[in-house]
């Protein structure tokens, strides 16, 4: 499979684009394709600021469930892929906005939570349906957006915050139309990318430090919990209703 993304550079802003119909959900090998290109613009000294926005239905689903209700051995590659992505952008050398629309779901709630910056749609809505799926994972980025009841809240019931909650709650910047949004973003990219890169690098890293606790630390914590949601019965029989869009048939 090709890359479910592209990127181009202008005037040292690198603009990751996903491009994975129908809603950008990605199979371990596109969470690992993710987290080495993220890497490797972090590294490169032509890039000064990354930009990720997405195509289509909505920003990220998340994994791909139909991936792991085939096999759910490949937990493991996925949950490293997850990790390896949403380390690349919180440890990226480089700030990362992220433009989101539409749906934010499971890994699009890591990689949100792990911007440095947000900007949103008027039509964009958080979520965390890992409890429906069967899987656990995405607590620690969503809590590094929200309050700690409302992010419990959220992931018991699966309900979704929209763009007016997440900005009144201070996890958003800006709130634009749908046709505003990468304006919106590459304005805020410019204004960083006009300063100095040996500047902007000292503040990331400083202030990526004077963070509570450990992100990259919480998110392997929870992951544990990943791996022994995913050795249920009812984690399977989620996956299955899921791809086979019935109701779920719980015996635990």
């Amino acid at each position: 499979m090709s890359n479910p993304f592209h990127v181009t550079l202008d005037n040292g802003i690198a603009e990751m684009v996903f491009d994975h119909p129908p809603v950008n959900a990605f199979d371990s090998k596109g969470w690992a394709a993710i987290a080495a290109e993220l890497e490797r613009l972090g590294e490169s000294p032509e890039v000064r600021v990354i930009l990720i926005r997405a195509e289509g239905r909505g920003f990220c689903a998340g994994v791909d469930i139909k991936e792991l209700a085939a096999d759910p051995n490949l937990i493991v590659a996925v949950n490293k892929g997850n990790y390896d992505s949403f380390k690349a952008v919180h440890r990226n050398p480089k700030p990362v906005i992220i433009a989101v629309h539409g749906f934010i779901l499971g890994g699009g709630i890591g990689l949100c939570g792990a911007a440095d910056i947000l900007v949103a749609s008027d039509c964009a809505r958080f979520g965390v349906p890992e409890v429906d799926r069967g899987a656990m994972g995405g607590g620690a980025h969503l809590q590094r957006l929200f309050p700690v009841q409302k992010v419990r809240h959220m992931y018991f019931t699966g309900e979704m915050i929209d763009a007016a909650e997440a900005y009144r709650l201070g996890a958003v910047e800006r709130v634009v139309k749908r046709e505003e949004l990468r304006e919106a973003a590459l304005e805020i990219a410019r204004a960083i990318a006009a300063k100095s890169p040996e500047m902007i690098a000292l503040a990331k890293e400083a202030l990526t430090g004077i963070e509570d606790g450990n992100l990259e630390d919480k998110y392997r914590w929870e992951q544990g919990f990943t791996l022994q949601a995913y050795r249920s019965l009812d984690s399977q029989e989620a996956r299955d209703a899921f791809v086979d869009k019935r109701a779920a048939n719980f015996k635990g």
